[in-house]
């Protein structure tokens, strides 16, 4: 049986891996601190037969006792609510995080791979983006601890490999959303769900015109388990090509949902993308992926989530 450490693992998009791999025949090994990620989102796991939650900080030593086969790094801040809130933080699991599981995957001559991102092209001056943008990112900018953590951790993962020879795989992430989403993260999908469910008005930033590309978490599920058992160690996409406005965004989901909310114009934070939509040629043409739920499906499936939650409030 295959073992998998999975860092961030009690996280949105890492308790999801949790579940594939489990589903997958591994033994996981879920490690978190808790700082975002939520022990909700790992509950239904909790004495299932191979798994194993360790609450850890892995900006520390990371020690897992016998084999391992994969080290998945997803441990991270991902909102920009939490990583404007927790910006050292965010600096340290980019760098010392990604020091030390790629030190536990040597140790245990493993396989790693890197939850990168879309936001390591900053605000991007090449639509859509592929792999070979080098991005264009302000590194003193708020937005900054995140985008350099993750640029960092992807040239650290790439030292790895070259220098020590580590398999590494790194999937940057577009933006993602679906069942587990923190309500209250400040992303523009829940929040708009969150708005509209409850006759709040829907903040849109700006002019509401910079795009967005929503892939449902299944889809980047299945996009980074592929990677991961391929033999590609340079970066790739994994993102929906299907790019909408925020403001058209929102109007959907007030449709969506049949909410009678208004729509509101807040000023646009700065360094926030104006564009944002993959170019995941390459992942159809080696992985053989592309996302197969529509984001009506999607949101359809997250909106029934986002219900549940609001009622458990209530």
């Amino acid at each position: 049986m295959p073992r998998t450490v999975i860092t961030g693992g009690a996280g949105f998009l890492g308790s999801h891996l949790c579940d594939r791999f489990l589903g997958e025949g591994h033994e996981v090994i879920c490690i978190d601190n808790l700082l975002t990620g939520s022990p909700k989102n790992i509950s239904h796991l909790m004495g299932r037969p191979g798994f194993r939650f360790i609450k850890h900080d892995v900006t520390n030593y990371i020690h897992v006792d016998g084999t391992v086969d994969y080290v998945l790094h997803f441990a991270s801040p991902a909102s920009p609510m939490d990583y404007l809130r927790l910006p050292i933080q965010t600096l340290k699991v980019g760098a010392l995080g990604t020091h030390k599981a790629l030190g536990l995957t040597k140790e245990k001559k493993a396989r790693f791979l890197l939850a990168s991102t879309s936001e390591v092209y900053g605000d991007p001056q090449v639509h859509p983006q592929d792999e070979t943008y080098w991005g264009n990112v302000n590194p003193v900018g708020l937005r900054g601890v995140y985008d350099e953590a993750k640029r960092f951790a992807e040239a650290l993962t790439m030292a790895y490999h070259r220098y020590h020879s580590v398999e590494t795989r790194i999937a940057r992430i577009f933006n993602t959303y679906g069942p587990r989403m923190r309500l209250d993260d400040g992303r523009a999908l829940p929040t708009f769900m969150r708005q509209a469910i409850t006759g709040e008005p829907i903040t849109v930033y700006g002019s509401g015109q910079q795009t967005r590309s929503f892939a449902f978490v299944n889809d980047t599920v299945e996009g980074i388990f592929r990677l991961l058992v391929s033999d590609i160690s340079q970066p790739i996409n994994i993102g929906s090509r299907e790019e909408i406005t925020i403001y058209a965004f929102a109007q959907e989901i007030l449709q969506l949902t049949g909410s009678k909310s208004a729509i509101i114009s807040k000023p646009l934070p700065k360094d926030d993308p104006k564009n944002r939509q993959p170019d995941t040629t390459v992942a159809e043409t080696l992985l053989g992926w592309r996302p197969q739920f529509t984001r009506a499906q999607g949101l359809e499936l997250t909106l029934a989530y986002v219900r549940d939650m609001l009622d458990q409030r209530a």
